[in-house]
């Protein structure tokens, strides 16, 4: 049974069945005579459909590419779903951001001055590199007397002195004292396209494919990513500084150095207003190349699986969640990441007519499926290694729907028995209790095989 209902693909494999499973879909290629279709879907899955009959396997493939494409936020599924376990108003305000800024105000009147991490977008020099008094003053009140910042510019000092002559730039020395500029920056997407590319072709050999993963340079954005968050947070925390991030717009490197030196989402990314519409649009099957595609977000989780791999115990959540946004930021039935920022959120009323995330994965029974039973309260930084043996590539992810995760997934499920200690031990698919093999990596299964 299959349902095209919009930009994402429903269907069953039991006749007449009223359960049906969605299919995040962008782009499909069709077969010259064959009657398959396959369908490219934004969260890396492959998926190939036998239609009888090349005239229907026509029909539905001209359904799919119509729809495919539609424009109007208003048309896309969030605006049409309506799970009888939610109320339309449930979490869209958990974070309110007036109650973060009285937080700071109280903070600020109680302790005085902490170190400040602050974000931007680029300053207008242009060319003929233009002062503005206002903003020398702003960022002079941030400093006592005496005191340095550190601005943390996310783009390459290239990338940076060619946005001068287009009306952009950067602070001047001569006129920002008392702040010292760094910065960072790469490209990202054709790594993104290429990686995806690399897990895909399961023909290559081993040799091969390392080359291919070492020239597609994800690991290096990974590294990079972590290497500036870190700076940014040892500038505040060991240098006692306050910080200033910003690349151009400040709505896309700045915040994924801000979330990650900051352990934060909804804030530094969608009040922020990173535009997921046009970042998050044809996920790493774009042949088209658009210059508004990137995957920062993707980024960014990679790197908070990367901390929770170094670090098991500190994270509250599991692979799981980072899973499942990366999955809802592409294409999802809540509104969350719809739009490219709050003004257009509000024009199009996303939380008067669509469900929040966060209420979905609130909810007590779903809650339990996303924490880290290995959690440990932590209140000291942590400071990852980005030594090249440190940083992996995340299989859970790029290999999710190339190898099965059923013995991860079973692990996980005995962990988190372990520790509650009131459920029957878990057994793998061979019969043999996970337990035994988690305490003893070197254990043989019990029955041989």
């Amino acid at each position: 049974m299959l349902a095209v209902p919009g930009i994402d693909l429903l269907f069953s494999s039991v006749p007449q069945s009223a359960e049906f499973r969605l299919v995040p879909v962008w782009l499909l290629t069709l077969a010259n005579s064959s009657g398959t279709i396959t369908l490219r879907c934004k969260d890396l899955k492959v998926l190939q459909l036998e239609i009888p009959g090349m005239e229907e396997c026509l029909n539905i493939a001209s359904s799919i590419e119509a729809l495919s494409s539609v424009d109007s936020v208003m048309m896309m599924y969030p605006f049409f779903y309506r799970p009888q376990s939610l109320k339309l108003e449930e979490g869209w305000h958990l974070f309110p951001l007036q109650q973060y800024f009285q937080q700071i105000a109280s903070q600020v009147s109680l302790e005085g001055r902490d170190p400040a991490m602050l974000r931007s977008s680029q300053p207008l020099t242009g060319p003929n590199r233009k002062r503005c008094r206002e903003d020398e003053m702003l960022l002079g009140t941030v400093l006592e007397e005496g005191e340095r910042g550190f601005i943390i510019d996310t783009r390459s000092a290239q990338a940076a002195k060619q946005a001068r002559m287009t009306g952009g730039g950067t602070e001047p020395k001569s006129s920002y004292p008392q702040w010292r500029r760094l910065h960072r920056g790469r490209p990202l997407q054709e790594s993104f396209i290429k990686l995806v590319d690399a897990c895909n072709d399961t023909a290559i050999n081993m040799d091969r494919w390392l080359n291919r993963l070492e020239s597609c340079r994800w690991l290096s954005h990974v590294k990079a990513a972590l290497s500036t968050a870190c700076l940014a947070a040892q500038c505040m925390d060991r240098e006692e500084a306050n910080v200033l991030v910003h690349g151009a717009e400040g709505t896309d490197t700045t915040l994924l150095v801000t979330a990650l030196a900051q352990g934060l989402l909804e804030r530094e990314w969608i009040k922020a207003g990173h535009p997921f519409h046009l970042r998050c649009a044809r996920s790493a099957y774009s042949h088209a190349r658009l210059k508004q595609e990137a995957p920062l977000f993707l980024l960014f989780l990679d790197c908070v699986w990367q901390l929770s791999r170094q670090f098991p115990f500190s994270l509250e959540f599991g692979e799981r969640l980072l899973l499942t946004l990366f999955d809802d930021a592409y294409a999802s039935a809540y509104g969350t990441f719809l739009c490219n920022n709050e003004k257009e959120r509000c024009l199009c009323k996303v939380k008067e007519n669509t469900h929040s995330l966060w209420a979905w994965l609130n909810q007590p029974g779903e809650r339990k499926k996303y924490l880290n039973p290995l959690y440990l309260p932590n209140a000291l930084v942590i400071w990852p290694s980005v030594e090249p043996q440190s940083i992996q590539l995340w299989q859970g992810l790029f290999f999710r729907w190339i190898r099965s995760s059923q013995y991860l997934d079973e692990a996980w499920a005995e962990i988190q028995r372990l520790v509650e200690g009131n459920e029957p031990p878990v057994k793998d698919s061979a019969g043999n209790r996970l337990s035994q093999s988690l305490s003893d990596p070197t254990a043989q299964p019990e029955n041989g095989r």
